[in-house]
């Protein structure tokens, strides 16, 4: 019976196990996607490998990411990194999106890094992307690093002493330090994914 009981209880637990080995997590592999950009340029992860990658999941039409935007914060955080070493990644899970709306959004705030398109929401799912913004920082080897919100200014109603938990995790790898606050939870508007 005790069998019995053992195999019902691991055929049940098996799926969740494989289920939380493909999403993204600290300390893990980050998973593998490839993905088109605005501009039908595709991105892979692999392509990276050598590379610290830095994923932002967004969406124009939230007010948090909006906040962002208008505040430059990932502008800033993006443009104090050396390119040579850090890529930064957009990445819209949102059902509705086109590649023609990140393009006119990419041009008013103008940003250079390119806004992947994953309308099927099939990578957002896989990394686990809750909110946006989500913010999950990839060393050069391919590991996640952080996950979590990009600030600890959820409301924005900080003037000073604002911690960007990204710039603090890049700039450790970068060091070859530890990170040291390795999650954090996002705040943001909930990814509108397709189903």
């Amino acid at each position: 019976m005790k069998s019995l009981f053992t195999a019902v209880a691991l055929s049940v637990m098996l799926p969740v196990v494989a289920f939380a080995a493909d999403t993204a997590q600290v300390g893990k592999p980050a998973p593998a996607f490839t993905l088109k950009d605005e501009a039908g340029k595709e991105h892979s992860l692999s392509k990276y490998k050598g590379k610290i990658v830095v994923l932002e999941w967004t969406n124009p039409g939230c007010p948090f990411v909006q906040r962002h935007y208008t505040a430059n914060t990932m502008q800033k955080t993006f443009g104090g990194f050396d390119s040579s070493k850090v890529v930064w990644l957009a990445v819209d899970s949102t059902a509705s999106n086109t590649p023609d709306k990140s393009a006119a959004w990419k041009k008013e705030k103008g940003f250079s890094f390119p806004v992947l398109q994953d309308p099927s929401g099939k990578v957002g799912k896989e990394y686990g992307a809750k909110t946006t913004p989500h913010m999950y920082v990839i060393d050069d080897k391919g590991v996640v690093r952080y996950a979590g919100a990009i600030d600890d200014d959820a409301r924005g109603n900080k003037t000073a002493d604002t911690t960007n938990y990204v710039k603090t995790a890049v700039d450790a790898l970068l060091s070859g330090k530890d990170v040291p606050t390795a999650t954090s939870e996002p705040y943001g508007c909930s990814v509108k994914y397709k189903s």
